[in-house]
Protein backbone atom coordinates (compact mmCIF):
# COMPACT_ATOMS: atom_id res chain seq x y z
CA UNK A 1 0.00 0.00 0.00
CA UNK A 2 1.39 3.74 -1.21
CA UNK A 3 1.55 6.17 1.50
CA UNK A 4 -0.79 8.36 -0.12
CA UNK A 5 -3.52 5.43 0.60
CA UNK A 6 -2.29 5.01 4.02
CA UNK A 7 -2.26 8.31 5.23
CA UNK A 8 -6.12 8.75 3.53
CA UNK A 9 -6.56 5.86 5.90
CA UNK A 10 -5.58 7.53 8.55
CA UNK A 11 -7.29 10.79 8.38
CA UNK A 12 -10.55 8.48 7.27
CA UNK A 13 -10.16 7.09 10.50
CA UNK A 14 -9.52 10.11 12.49
CA UNK A 15 -12.62 12.00 11.00
CA UNK A 16 -14.67 9.04 12.23
CA UNK A 17 -13.84 8.88 16.24
CA UNK A 18 -13.76 12.50 15.98
CA UNK A 19 -17.21 12.09 14.45
CA UNK A 20 -18.21 9.20 17.24
CA UNK A 21 -16.70 11.98 20.00
CA UNK A 22 -18.80 14.43 18.92
CA UNK A 23 -22.03 12.14 18.64
CA UNK A 24 -21.33 10.79 22.18
CA UNK A 25 -21.15 14.36 23.24
CA UNK A 26 -24.46 15.39 22.19
CA UNK A 27 -26.04 12.54 23.17
CA UNK A 28 -24.78 12.63 26.93
CA UNK A 29 -25.49 16.43 27.04
CA UNK A 30 -29.01 15.83 26.09
CA UNK A 31 -29.45 12.68 28.72
CA UNK A 32 -28.13 15.49 31.13
CA UNK A 33 -30.01 18.45 30.29
CA UNK A 34 -33.45 16.14 29.65
CA UNK A 35 -35.68 16.85 32.43
CA UNK A 36 -36.45 14.09 35.01
CA UNK A 37 -39.12 11.61 34.91
CA UNK A 38 -41.86 12.53 37.66
CA UNK A 39 -41.69 10.61 40.00
CA UNK A 40 -45.53 8.99 40.82
CA UNK A 41 -46.83 9.69 44.59
CA UNK A 42 -47.47 6.79 46.62
CA UNK A 43 -50.68 5.76 46.66
CA UNK A 44 -52.64 4.86 49.71
CA UNK A 45 -53.66 1.26 49.83
CA UNK A 46 -57.23 0.14 49.22
CA UNK A 47 -59.36 0.90 52.00
CA UNK A 48 -56.93 2.92 54.33
CA UNK A 49 -59.12 5.72 53.21
CA UNK A 50 -61.90 4.72 54.19
CA UNK A 51 -61.36 3.32 57.26
CA UNK A 52 -59.13 6.32 58.38
CA UNK A 53 -62.37 8.64 57.86
CA UNK A 54 -64.47 6.53 60.39
CA UNK A 55 -61.71 6.38 62.89
CA UNK A 56 -62.18 8.54 65.81
CA UNK A 57 -58.43 8.73 66.56
CA UNK A 58 -56.46 11.26 64.65
CA UNK A 59 -54.95 9.03 62.07
CA UNK A 60 -51.97 10.77 59.66
CA UNK A 61 -50.24 8.74 56.44
CA UNK A 62 -46.84 10.42 55.59
CA UNK A 63 -44.78 9.69 52.41
CA UNK A 64 -41.04 9.33 51.96
CA UNK A 65 -40.57 13.10 52.31
CA UNK A 66 -42.11 14.12 55.56
CA UNK A 67 -45.81 15.07 52.87
CA UNK A 68 -48.59 14.45 54.85
CA UNK A 69 -50.66 12.48 51.92
CA UNK A 70 -53.86 11.98 54.33
CA UNK A 71 -55.29 13.47 57.43
CA UNK A 72 -58.28 12.66 59.34
CA UNK A 73 -60.63 14.93 60.53
CA UNK A 74 -59.60 14.47 64.07
CA UNK A 75 -56.22 15.20 63.43
CA UNK A 76 -56.86 18.34 61.14
CA UNK A 77 -58.75 19.46 64.48
CA UNK A 78 -55.89 18.36 67.39
CA UNK A 79 -53.35 20.77 65.31
CA UNK A 80 -51.25 17.85 64.27
CA UNK A 81 -51.07 18.92 60.61
CA UNK A 82 -50.16 22.29 59.24
CA UNK A 83 -50.30 22.64 55.21
CA UNK A 84 -48.84 19.63 54.00
CA UNK A 85 -46.40 19.14 56.91
CA UNK A 86 -46.57 17.70 60.51
CA UNK A 87 -46.83 20.64 62.89
CA UNK A 88 -45.44 17.96 65.73
CA UNK A 89 -41.72 17.85 66.40
CA UNK A 90 -41.86 14.98 68.28
CA UNK A 91 -44.48 13.13 65.77
CA UNK A 92 -42.28 14.03 63.55
CA UNK A 93 -39.10 12.41 65.09
CA UNK A 94 -40.88 9.42 65.66
CA UNK A 95 -42.13 9.05 61.76
CA UNK A 96 -38.57 9.39 61.00
CA UNK A 97 -37.44 6.79 63.09
CA UNK A 98 -39.92 4.65 62.46
CA UNK A 99 -39.11 5.17 58.68
CA UNK A 100 -35.69 4.35 59.43
CA UNK A 101 -35.94 0.59 60.73
CA UNK A 102 -39.60 -0.11 60.04
CA UNK A 103 -40.29 -0.60 63.84
CA UNK A 104 -43.29 0.37 65.30
CA UNK A 105 -43.21 2.72 68.17
CA UNK A 106 -45.41 4.25 70.79
CA UNK A 107 -44.66 7.28 72.72
CA UNK A 108 -46.77 9.91 75.31
CA UNK A 109 -45.85 13.97 74.56
CA UNK A 110 -47.41 17.26 74.33
CA UNK A 111 -48.76 19.10 71.52
CA UNK A 112 -48.56 22.95 71.97
CA UNK A 113 -51.76 25.17 70.79
CA UNK A 114 -51.64 28.22 69.59
CA UNK A 115 -55.03 28.46 71.67
CA UNK A 116 -56.03 26.74 74.44
CA UNK A 117 -53.71 24.46 76.93
CA UNK A 118 -51.28 22.12 75.56
CA UNK A 119 -52.42 18.70 74.61
CA UNK A 120 -51.27 15.05 76.21
CA UNK A 121 -51.07 12.91 73.24
CA UNK A 122 -50.01 9.16 72.77
CA UNK A 123 -48.70 8.18 69.43
CA UNK A 124 -48.49 4.71 67.85
CA UNK A 125 -47.16 4.84 64.45
CA UNK A 126 -46.02 1.99 62.01
CA UNK A 127 -44.95 1.46 58.52
CA UNK A 128 -47.70 1.53 55.99
CA UNK A 129 -45.78 0.58 52.81
CA UNK A 130 -42.34 1.02 51.59
CA UNK A 131 -42.97 4.99 51.14
CA UNK A 132 -45.99 5.57 53.54
CA UNK A 133 -45.79 5.49 57.45
CA UNK A 134 -48.80 6.33 59.56
CA UNK A 135 -49.52 7.67 62.52
CA UNK A 136 -52.39 7.33 65.52
CA UNK A 137 -52.78 9.57 67.69
CA UNK A 138 -54.77 9.44 70.78
CA UNK A 139 -56.10 13.11 72.90
CA UNK A 140 -55.01 11.88 76.49
CA UNK A 141 -55.36 15.23 78.37
CA UNK A 142 -58.78 14.36 79.93
CA UNK A 143 -57.65 11.34 80.74
CA UNK A 144 -54.25 12.39 83.03
CA UNK A 145 -56.53 15.23 84.28
CA UNK A 146 -58.72 12.64 86.34
CA UNK A 147 -55.90 10.88 87.28
CA UNK A 148 -54.47 13.49 88.95
CA UNK A 149 -57.95 14.53 90.31
CA UNK A 150 -57.83 10.91 91.82
CA UNK A 151 -54.36 10.82 93.29
CA UNK A 152 -55.40 14.57 94.96
CA UNK A 153 -58.76 12.79 96.03
CA UNK A 154 -56.84 10.04 97.81
CA UNK A 155 -54.24 12.17 99.20
CA UNK A 156 -56.57 14.65 100.78
CA UNK A 157 -59.39 11.91 101.96
CA UNK A 158 -56.33 10.10 103.76
CA UNK A 159 -55.30 13.50 105.56
CA UNK A 160 -58.63 14.75 106.28
CA UNK A 161 -59.53 11.65 107.82
CA UNK A 162 -56.13 10.95 110.02
CA UNK A 163 -56.01 14.42 111.46
CA UNK A 164 -59.33 13.79 113.10
CA UNK A 165 -58.50 10.52 114.04
CA UNK A 166 -55.20 10.96 115.30
CA UNK A 167 -56.47 14.31 117.16
CA UNK A 168 -58.98 11.78 119.28
CA UNK A 169 -56.46 9.55 119.93
CA UNK A 170 -54.28 12.12 121.37
CA UNK A 171 -57.11 13.53 123.12
CA UNK A 172 -58.01 10.34 124.58
CA UNK A 173 -54.22 9.44 125.55
CA UNK A 174 -54.58 12.55 127.38
CA UNK A 175 -58.35 11.92 128.93
CA UNK A 176 -56.70 9.00 130.71
CA UNK A 177 -53.57 10.81 131.99
CA UNK A 178 -55.83 13.77 133.61
CA UNK A 179 -58.62 10.80 134.99
CA UNK A 180 -58.29 12.66 138.51
CA UNK A 181 -58.97 16.47 136.90
CA UNK A 182 -62.47 16.06 136.25
CA UNK A 183 -62.33 19.85 135.13
CA UNK A 184 -59.36 18.62 132.07
CA UNK A 185 -61.22 15.35 131.27
CA UNK A 186 -64.88 17.49 130.91
CA UNK A 187 -62.19 19.46 128.49
CA UNK A 188 -60.72 17.12 126.26
CA UNK A 189 -63.90 15.23 126.26
CA UNK A 190 -65.92 18.02 124.51
CA UNK A 191 -62.74 18.93 122.14
CA UNK A 192 -63.20 14.16 121.09
CA UNK A 193 -66.83 15.70 120.61
CA UNK A 194 -65.64 18.22 118.18
CA UNK A 195 -63.46 16.18 116.42
CA UNK A 196 -65.68 13.31 116.25
CA UNK A 197 -68.15 15.14 114.46
CA UNK A 198 -65.65 16.54 112.19
CA UNK A 199 -65.48 13.25 111.21
CA UNK A 200 -68.70 11.79 110.53
CA UNK A 201 -69.56 14.94 108.53
CA UNK A 202 -66.25 14.16 106.06
CA UNK A 203 -67.76 10.68 106.32
CA UNK A 204 -71.13 11.77 105.39
CA UNK A 205 -69.88 13.91 102.70
CA UNK A 206 -67.73 11.46 100.97
CA UNK A 207 -70.91 8.91 100.74
CA UNK A 208 -73.01 11.85 99.64
CA UNK A 209 -70.80 12.90 97.06
CA UNK A 210 -70.42 9.00 95.67
CA UNK A 211 -74.36 8.89 95.69
CA UNK A 212 -74.55 11.65 93.76
CA UNK A 213 -72.04 10.91 91.43
CA UNK A 214 -73.69 7.77 90.80
CA UNK A 215 -75.96 9.95 88.05
CA UNK A 216 -79.13 7.82 89.86
CA UNK A 217 -82.25 9.61 89.30
CA UNK A 218 -83.67 11.45 91.95
CA UNK A 219 -86.14 9.57 93.84
CA UNK A 220 -89.54 11.45 94.62
CA UNK A 221 -88.79 14.91 93.71
CA UNK A 222 -91.36 17.19 94.80
CA UNK A 223 -91.73 20.67 95.22
CA UNK A 224 -89.76 22.46 97.57
CA UNK A 225 -90.42 25.98 99.09
CA UNK A 226 -86.96 28.05 98.43
CA UNK A 227 -87.95 29.99 101.84
CA UNK A 228 -87.67 26.96 104.13
CA UNK A 229 -84.09 26.12 102.37
CA UNK A 230 -82.74 29.24 103.23
CA UNK A 231 -83.98 29.57 107.06
CA UNK A 232 -83.08 25.60 107.70
CA UNK A 233 -79.21 26.50 106.30
CA UNK A 234 -79.32 29.74 107.57
CA UNK A 235 -80.03 27.96 111.46
CA UNK A 236 -77.58 25.19 110.82
CA UNK A 237 -75.00 27.54 110.29
CA UNK A 238 -75.52 30.03 113.17
CA UNK A 239 -73.51 29.00 116.06
CA UNK A 240 -70.86 29.08 113.82
CA UNK A 241 -71.50 32.86 112.56
CA UNK A 242 -72.62 33.71 115.91
CA UNK A 243 -68.53 32.56 117.20
CA UNK A 244 -67.25 34.86 114.34
CA UNK A 245 -69.42 37.61 114.58
CA UNK A 246 -70.73 37.13 111.46
CA UNK A 247 -74.53 38.35 110.35
CA UNK A 248 -76.24 36.20 108.11
CA UNK A 249 -79.03 37.49 106.01
CA UNK A 250 -81.54 36.57 103.66
CA UNK A 251 -83.66 37.91 101.25
CA UNK A 252 -85.03 38.44 97.89
CA UNK A 253 -88.11 37.03 96.13
CA UNK A 254 -90.58 35.51 98.82
CA UNK A 255 -92.48 32.59 97.89
CA UNK A 256 -90.63 30.89 95.43
CA UNK A 257 -90.85 26.69 94.51
CA UNK A 258 -88.21 24.57 93.21
CA UNK A 259 -88.44 20.92 91.83
CA UNK A 260 -86.32 18.08 93.57
CA UNK A 261 -85.36 17.06 96.44
CA UNK A 262 -85.43 19.31 99.71
CA UNK A 263 -82.88 17.16 101.24
CA UNK A 264 -79.92 17.59 98.42
CA UNK A 265 -81.27 21.16 97.88
CA UNK A 266 -80.94 22.06 101.58
CA UNK A 267 -76.89 20.46 101.42
CA UNK A 268 -76.02 22.26 98.66
CA UNK A 269 -77.33 26.20 99.92
CA UNK A 270 -75.48 24.91 103.59
CA UNK A 271 -72.41 24.37 102.19
CA UNK A 272 -72.38 27.32 100.35
CA UNK A 273 -73.67 29.38 103.54
CA UNK A 274 -70.94 27.60 105.69
CA UNK A 275 -68.45 28.62 102.91
CA UNK A 276 -69.23 32.25 103.11
CA UNK A 277 -68.70 31.89 106.81
CA UNK A 278 -65.58 30.28 107.00
CA UNK A 279 -64.28 32.43 104.64
CA UNK A 280 -65.36 35.97 105.39
CA UNK A 281 -63.89 38.12 108.28
CA UNK A 282 -65.14 38.45 111.64
CA UNK A 283 -67.97 41.15 112.27
CA UNK A 284 -69.12 40.89 108.06
CA UNK A 285 -72.13 39.88 106.78
CA UNK A 286 -73.12 37.07 104.54
CA UNK A 287 -76.13 37.63 102.48
CA UNK A 288 -78.39 34.87 101.03
CA UNK A 289 -80.77 36.26 98.27
CA UNK A 290 -83.14 34.87 96.10
CA UNK A 291 -84.45 35.65 92.75
CA UNK A 292 -87.01 34.77 89.93
CA UNK A 293 -85.37 34.25 86.54
CA UNK A 294 -88.77 32.86 84.57
CA UNK A 295 -87.77 29.12 84.19
CA UNK A 296 -85.29 29.23 87.06
CA UNK A 297 -84.82 30.37 90.49
CA UNK A 298 -81.25 31.92 91.72
CA UNK A 299 -79.50 31.69 94.81
CA UNK A 300 -77.23 33.46 95.27
CA UNK A 301 -74.65 33.41 98.49
CA UNK A 302 -72.11 36.26 98.94
CA UNK A 303 -69.51 37.31 100.87
CA UNK A 304 -66.89 40.08 101.69
CA UNK A 305 -64.18 37.23 102.44
CA UNK A 306 -60.91 36.77 100.64
CA UNK A 307 -61.80 35.79 97.57
CA UNK A 308 -60.78 33.59 95.31
CA UNK A 309 -57.54 33.80 92.52
CA UNK A 310 -58.88 33.98 88.79
CA UNK A 311 -56.89 31.14 88.09
CA UNK A 312 -58.28 28.51 90.31
CA UNK A 313 -61.81 29.48 89.28
CA UNK A 314 -61.98 26.55 87.09
CA UNK A 315 -60.94 23.87 89.55
CA UNK A 316 -62.95 24.70 92.98
CA UNK A 317 -65.68 22.46 92.35
CA UNK A 318 -63.73 19.71 92.33
CA UNK A 319 -63.18 17.37 95.06
CA UNK A 320 -61.35 18.03 97.79
CA UNK A 321 -59.58 20.91 95.74
CA UNK A 322 -58.62 23.31 98.28
CA UNK A 323 -56.93 27.15 97.00
CA UNK A 324 -55.41 27.90 100.04
CA UNK A 325 -54.88 24.66 101.94
CA UNK A 326 -53.49 26.01 105.07
CA UNK A 327 -56.17 28.34 105.26
CA UNK A 328 -59.32 25.74 104.82
CA UNK A 329 -56.95 23.59 107.98
CA UNK A 330 -57.62 26.03 109.93
CA UNK A 331 -61.39 27.00 109.20
CA UNK A 332 -61.93 22.69 109.55
CA UNK A 333 -63.16 22.91 105.53
CA UNK A 334 -62.85 19.19 103.86
CA UNK A 335 -62.63 20.40 100.05
CA UNK A 336 -65.68 18.20 99.67
CA UNK A 337 -68.92 20.93 100.19
CA UNK A 338 -68.96 22.93 96.34
CA UNK A 339 -68.38 18.94 94.44
CA UNK A 340 -71.62 18.50 96.36
CA UNK A 341 -73.31 21.91 95.58
CA UNK A 342 -72.06 20.96 91.30
CA UNK A 343 -73.24 17.89 91.75
CA UNK A 344 -76.47 18.29 93.26
CA UNK A 345 -77.01 21.60 90.88
CA UNK A 346 -76.54 19.21 88.09
CA UNK A 347 -79.09 16.27 88.67
CA UNK A 348 -81.58 19.08 89.44
CA UNK A 349 -80.89 20.08 85.59
CA UNK A 350 -79.59 23.47 87.42
CA UNK A 351 -75.78 24.55 87.44
CA UNK A 352 -74.01 26.69 89.73
CA UNK A 353 -71.64 30.04 89.32
CA UNK A 354 -69.14 31.73 90.48
CA UNK A 355 -67.52 35.56 90.88
CA UNK A 356 -64.78 36.62 92.74
CA UNK A 357 -61.84 38.81 92.91
CA UNK A 358 -59.46 38.42 95.93
CA UNK A 359 -59.77 40.16 98.71
CA UNK A 360 -63.35 41.67 97.96
CA UNK A 361 -65.15 38.73 98.40
CA UNK A 362 -67.18 35.92 95.91
CA UNK A 363 -70.42 35.31 95.17
CA UNK A 364 -71.96 31.43 94.54
CA UNK A 365 -75.43 31.32 92.53
CA UNK A 366 -77.29 28.11 92.67
CA UNK A 367 -79.81 28.36 89.56
CA UNK A 368 -82.34 25.56 90.14
CA UNK A 369 -85.62 25.07 87.87
CA UNK A 370 -88.59 26.57 88.87
CA UNK A 371 -91.92 24.91 90.13
CA UNK A 372 -95.22 26.18 88.51
CA UNK A 373 -97.13 24.83 90.98
CA UNK A 374 -97.70 28.52 92.36
CA UNK A 375 -98.71 29.54 88.95
CA UNK A 376 -101.06 26.83 88.40
CA UNK A 377 -102.61 27.56 91.71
Amino acid sequence: MSPTTQAFLAALVGAMVAGGAVLAWHVSEQERTRAPEPVEPPQLPAGIATVLSVLRSSAVVVDDQDVVVKASVPALALGLVRGDRLDSEDLAALVAQVRRDGQIREAEFAIERRAGRPRTVTARVAPLSSRLVLALVEDRTEERRVEEVRRDFVANVSHELKTPVGAIRILAEAVSEASDDPAAVERFARRMLTESDRLSRLVQQIIELSRLQGDEPLEAPAVVPVDKVLARSVETTEMDATSRTISVVAGGTPGLQVFGNAELISAAVTNLVANAVAYSEPGSTVLVSTKDEGEMVEISVVDRGIGIPPGELDRIFERFYRVDPARHRSTGGSGVGLSIVKHVAAIHGGEVRVWSVEGQGSTFTLSLPRSRQEDEA
